[in-house]
């Protein structure tokens, strides 16, 4: 089972395919201009899938910063169904 998505989480998956410490990622960067590719973007979304946040490529493409991203996934993470509720 994958780890709760939390906002240091975010920051370490981010970190990792930026080749970057989490604590050098800078949230108010634009995600293309910050190096993501589209694979990349898609491998994030998916990730984040996992861990249950329900997010698309195109929705993570259309936020211009990744703050917008962690913005994004708190709401879909806020609600979604907790488990054995």
């Amino acid at each position: 089972m994958p780890e709760p998505l939390t906002q240091a989480a975010f920051r370490a998956d981010l970190a990792e395919v930026l080749h970057q410490r989490p604590d050098d990622v800078d949230l108010d960067e634009n995600p293309l201009y910050a190096g993501l590719d589209s694979l990349r973007i898609a491998a994030l979304a998916e990730r984040w899938r996992d861990a249950g946040a329900e997010v698309s490529f195109v929705e993570l493409a259309e936020r211009t910063s990744f703050a917008q991203w962690w913005q994004l996934l708190a709401e879909r993470l806020a609600g979604a169904p907790r488990a054995g509720a």
